[in-house]
């Protein structure tokens, strides 16, 4: 049996002679001397398990990694610039070096397999690594050291991945955190970060998580999703993409709303592809993880308060400088607390176009936490003209709702039509009728309710016309 096995199954010589030396009488030859073909295995076991302080199973097994790691941690110069493919040969030659002089004789895979894992802990982020390369993951969620789950297809799984301990976690975050000038501690028990490629990380330590520290990473696509994905996904159809095409080209105001991992930033990705590129756009998000394609992009991002509480910015303050940075379009990533007021004074003052997302159930749901937002602001407004400023800025609705077969749906595209009385009155243009459910599956469309916008005309004094088959009359059309 290999190395690997027996430090993962805690099988060694000493154990085995332990536990039942009477059953394991010494076996001699006639001389009453070891021969050499028993001889030789009993050495070379002997020094391959040679180990300080194994505790057998995954104790012996993670002290060897440890062991490797420290080493090699020790021996590579400071200043290498991890982010050079060179690091990775360097740490392959220590790596052998110090197998070689600690006299540890394993196999080609399990060579391989220890020295992927070791190279994750230096370079990567450890045990998640392999989770981060896999296209499949849309999300990870660590609730401890012990419990990993991923999502897939929209389901949840348990993989068989784990952390040594709470404290391996904790040293996952920090690398995570550090780079962004972001800190986690009992002070600050929770942050919101990213990764390298834009995913979204949120973690949270003790003493808020009474179960360790619970790390969640939102995934997104190395390769941002298109709109024919999209429709292939059956999330739109060719008719609501050529409308809301032509709603952002009109320079129309635009909600997405929806819920958690419903898909609000990726629809926001790409409809913000339709932006024409000789636009200037400024992003302001809490972790920055918008992917627009244009060139003519400014990404703010909001900072949390120092060790000493000062020095936070909020998203409310980014909207009013954003007003200073001649933008022909805002794009909030996501609208929680009173920057929806400066959101709301920006698309009524000129800066038409500007597109956010919001948590909502429903589009009348959307629309009544703005007015809560909008008082969270701070100021004494009464209801009815926070309603006409809502009325009056936002122009489109979109509701994003994810099923219970896990795919995500566009559910409503609505318009917000105006005032009558003390009620904001909307409708429908795309609703999503659901067919039926089979083999797990979701059975619907998107359609159009055969309503035609009023905005219609804005759309079509922006040089745009939407054919009458989009509103359900004649023929579907292309995209």
């Amino acid at each position: 049996m290999s190395l690997m096995r027996r430090l993962e199954r805690g099988q060694s010589a000493e154990e085995a002679q332990r536990q039942a030396p009477a059953a394991q009488p010494e076996r001699k030859d006639p001389t009453g001397e070891l021969g050499n073909n028993q001889a030789r295995p009993s050495n070379l076991r002997a020094r391959r398990i040679n180990q300080p302080a194994a505790a057998g199973g995954r104790g012996g097994y993670m002290d060897l990694k440890t062991r490797v790691q420290n080493r090699l941690l020790a021996e590579l110069d400071p200043t290498l610039d991890i982010k050079k493919d060179e690091v990775r040969r360097t740490i392959q030659e220590l790596f052998e070096q110090i197998l070689l002089e600690e006299n540890t004789v394993l196999s080609r895979p399990e060579r391989q397999r220890l020295f992927e894992q070791i190279v994750a802990e230096i370079l990567g982020f450890g045990p998640l690594q392999p989770l981060l390369d896999d296209r499949s993951v849309t999300e990870i969620m660590v609730n401890g050291y012990k419990n990993v789950y991923v999502e897939r297809g929209g389901k949840l799984h348990r993989t068989p991945i784990s952390f040594e301990s709470d404290e391996h976690v904790m040293r996952i975050i920090d690398r995570i955190v550090a780079p962004l000038g972001r800190r986690v501690d009992e002070a600050s028990p929770y942050v919101d970060a990213r990764l390298p490629d834009g995913s979204r990380v949120n973690a949270v330590i003790p003493p808020i998580s009474l179960v360790g520290p619970t790390l969640t990473i939102r995934m997104f696509s190395k390769d941002p999703i298109t709109v024919e994905q999209l429709i292939e996904f059956g999330s739109l159809t060719t008719e609501s993409v050529l409308f809301l095409k032509a709603c952002v080209e009109a320079n129309l105001n635009v909600v997405i709303s929806g819920g958690t991992g419903s898909g609000k930033t990726t629809l926001l990705n790409v409809l913000s592809s339709f932006i024409p590129s000789d636009q200037r756009i400024v992003t302001i998000e809490n972790a920055a993880e918008l992917q627009l394609r244009q060139e003519h992009v400014v990404t703010l991002e909001t900072r949390p308060a120092n060790i000493e509480g000062k020095g936070e910015i909020n998203a409310q303050q980014l909207v009013v400088n954003a007003l200073r940075m001649r933008p022909d379009r805002i794009i909030v990533g996501e609208i929680r607390a009173g920057e929806a007021l400066d959101m709301l004074q920006a698309m009524n003052t000129g800066h038409d176009g500007s597109m956010t997302t919001a948590h909502a159930n429903s589009p009348r749901d959307t629309l009544a936490r703005l007015e809560t937002m909008t008082l969270m602001a701070g100021y004494d407004l009464p209801v009815r003209a926070i309603r006409e400023q809502i009325a009056s800025a936002i122009d489109l609705v979109v509701q994003v709702d994810r099923q219970r077969d896990g795919s995500r749906k566009v559910v409503n595209i609505t318009e917000v039509v105006g005032m009558e009385g003390d009620v904001i009155t909307l409708t429908d243009i795309f609703q999503f009728e659901q067919s039926g459910y089979e083999d797990g599956k979701v059975i619907g469309q998107l359609r159009s309710t055969g309503l035609r916008p009023n905005f219609l005309s804005r759309v079509e004094d922006a040089g745009i016309h939407l054919p009458p088959s989009i509103f359900g009359i004649g023929q579907r059309p292309r995209y």
